[in-house]
């Protein structure tokens, strides 16, 4: 009983707080990193292409191409270990009976919290190569001189910057998401409390640049 009360509390935090999250990005978006940031790049954006600087945008895409790589990679490998722990789960599984003194220690339900935790880094590898996608189409589109009724202009490509942009932070969601997923692993109360700092961390990002 005490699972379900704290794990569904967990969720429920996690998914309002990213409702209003959206909400705000929407509503008031220079209220929130995501919306300030978004500005930036079309700024930036229409900077490079109208005073041409070229090697100032490869470089940068350079640099964001190569982090999304590296964190699309570690993702997949994390992914894959855990699916290792889930086929051998003897030791992991007992350590975390130990330190579960409220919720269930039923073996079906330990392996669906397993499953949750490689969905987590499968999802994170997913909008990293997807941002990946975006920023090569930026690279190619910045460089391209603008006329009318060519689709490489100022709009066209801050709507894919931040596309890849997106892909990129939801990728690091994904990352962030895995800190209360691995907690829950060792019982719920750990879970909740995760989730609570994982949250009040995520507030402190999320409205800063």
């Amino acid at each position: 009983m005490l699972e379900l009360i704290f794990s569904s509390a967990a969720f429920s935090a996690l998914f309002i707080y990213h409702v209003h999250l959206v909400y705000k990005v929407r509503r008031d978006p220079f209220s929130t990193s995501i919306g300030i940031t978004n500005n930036l790049r079309r700024e930036w954006i229409q900077t490079v292409m109208v005073e041409k600087r070229d090697i100032l945008a490869v470089q940068t895409l350079r640099n964001w191409i190569m982090a999304a790589s590296f964190l699309a990679s570690t993702a997949i490998l994390i992914a894959l270990g855990t699916v290792n722990i889930a086929i051998w789960p003897e030791r992991i599984s007992a350590l975390s009976h130990t330190l579960n003194l409220l919720g269930s220690r039923n073996e079906t339900f330990w392996a669906f919290k397993i499953l949750l935790l490689i969905l987590d880094f499968f999802f994170s590898f997913f909008n990293f190569t997807l941002a990946i996608r975006y920023f090569n189409h930026v690279n190619f589109g910045v460089n391209v001189p603008e006329k009318e009724g060519s689709l490489a202009n100022h709009d066209f490509m801050t709507e894919v910057i931040n596309r890849g942009s997106l892909h990129y932070t939801m990728g690091m969601r994904g990352y962030y998401l895995a800190i209360p997923f691995a907690l829950w692993l060792f019982g719920p109360t750990w879970f909740l409390l995760g989730t609570v700092f994982l949250i009040w961390v995520l507030f402190k990002l999320d409205r800063t640049v």
